[in-house]
């Protein structure tokens, strides 16, 4: 159960880190306030929203790590953070953002990060 709660808190994580990363690029150029400032507020309001990327990052990596009682080991963890980060950003950008569609090349890249993470939790 560890490793579901961990996989969550990195899903939600992944949203605010999102938000901070790119939703300054698209979506919160809509918003009038957002669009008046200058870099230095668009900095300061991104690292607001990692903030609360951090908050439920860190937790989400100690209930998922082994050695804290997690299933994960470090390379698992890490894995699981790149294809929960590709998969939210891939659904903000063509649902939330609406800036890109989806296509053939994009699916096979996402095949071969499963296939990456197959090869990282294989007992070899």
């Amino acid at each position: 159960m560890r490793g579901v709660y961990a996989i969550v808190l990195l899903t939600i994580s992944n949203l605010f880190m999102t938000f901070a990363w790119y939703g300054h690029l698209h979506l919160f150029k809509k918003m009038a306030w957002f669009a008046k400032l200058g870099l230095f507020g668009v900095i300061m309001v991104s690292w607001g929203l990692a903030l609360f990327e951090y908050i439920f990052q860190v937790p989400a990596n100690r209930l998922g790590f082994e050695e804290n009682g997690g299933p994960f080991g470090l390379f698992q963890l890490k894995v699981i953070q790149e294809v929960v980060t590709l998969a939210v950003f891939t659904l903000c950008t063509v649902f939330v953002f609406k800036t890109d569609k989806l296509g053939w090349n994009h699916l096979a890249g996402f095949v071969l990060l499963v296939a990456a993470v197959y090869v990282i939790f294989k007992k070899w």
